[in-house]
């Protein structure tokens, strides 16, 4: 995504509002194929799913608050790696941690132990870090990331936790509410966000849609841009499913890396410093630490 904000070409470029919107769509069609999926391809079934969701409209028109959240989230991030390195804004965005910890305290009475507790403390310095400044940065650095713009990028990322925190949190509180397949209910929240993009994309680009079309500024890189954002939060869905939190450490722990790699070797907006370093293994570390699983001793060994 980075990339695709900041490559030279000739004509405009692509419209974020857009990809947004497109991303949604798509998510929506594999949703609806996995939905065929669980139910073994039987159209009667789908059928009847879909009239009970038809039937309770206030279950359904409770995910419109997620959905217009997840779409506000979704145009954040463009704004913020138009405006970060991918490196910082990796590593700034797990703050998202915290604050769906703080919203899954306070919506869902969930209580964290204290290591938890720590790994929070231990994130939020690492990230503090990683945003200090220094006199090391090189020029180059400088020059493609002026401090206004790398502030405006850090206010998207950091609203972006913020709205990927409640929403996530809000989301899990529906689904535990409800029997629904969860990719029945990620249709539902695909439709409403659908909606919420298309308005935002009229609203904020419109003069340009009537201009240029939708489509302006796409190329491949666009593409699969939009087919990331819309199977990213699938896979983690999957990942979650099937495996566990600390497997999902290790890919949080990698993108990092892969990222500061990429940053630094192919797009050279990014110059390293060893506050950086030490911020990205605090985040890392605080990331492993929040997903370990905690087992006290059993009675016999106590007793021993």
């Amino acid at each position: 995504m980075r990339y695709s904000r900041t490559l030279k070409e000739d004509g405009p470029r692509y419209l974020a509002s857009s990809a947004v919107v497109l991303a949604e769509v798509l998510k929506i069609l594999v949703c609806t194929l996995l939905v065929f999926v669980e139910n073994s391809f039987n159209v009667q079934a789908v059928h009847q799913l879909l009239k009970d969701t038809v039937d309770k409209p206030v279950e359904t028109l409770k995910l419109a608050i997620p959905a217009g959240i997840y779409t506000l989230q979704n145009n954040l991030l463009y704004v913020a790696l138009s405006n970060l390195d991918a490196a910082t804004y990796q590593v700034t965005y797990q703050l998202k941690i915290l604050t769906t910890a703080l919203f899954s305290v306070s919506m869902l009475g969930k209580r964290l132990d204290i290591h938890q507790w720590l790994s929070l403390v231990c994130l939020m310095a690492g990230v503090a870090l990683v945003q200090w400044p220094t006199k090391s940065e090189g020029d180059t650095v400088k020059k493609i990331l002026p401090a206004g713009s790398q502030f405006v990028g850090l206010m998207a990322v950091l609203m972006a936790c913020v709205s990927s925190g409640f929403a996530g949190v809000y989301f899990e509180k529906i689904l535990k509410e409800t029997k629904q397949s969860v990719w029945l209910r990620n249709i539902q929240l695909g439709l409403f966000s659908f909606v919420f993009g298309a308005i935002g994309m009229i609203v904020y680009d419109g003069r340009r849609v009537n201009q240029s079309g939708m489509f302006q500024g796409y190329n491949t890189i666009t593409c699969l841009v939009v087919v990331l954002q819309a199977l990213g939060g699938l896979v983690v869905a999957v990942v979650i499913k099937y495996a566990d939190n600390i497997l999902k450490g290790f890919a949080t722990s990698l993108s990092i890396i892969v990222s500061t790699l990429i940053s630094y070797f192919l797009l050279e907006d990014f110059n390293p410093t060893g506050l950086f370093f030490l911020g990205a293994v605090l985040v890392i570390a605080a990331t492993f630490l929040y997903s370990y699983e905690y087992k006290p001793a059993s009675s016999s060994t106590t007793e021993a």
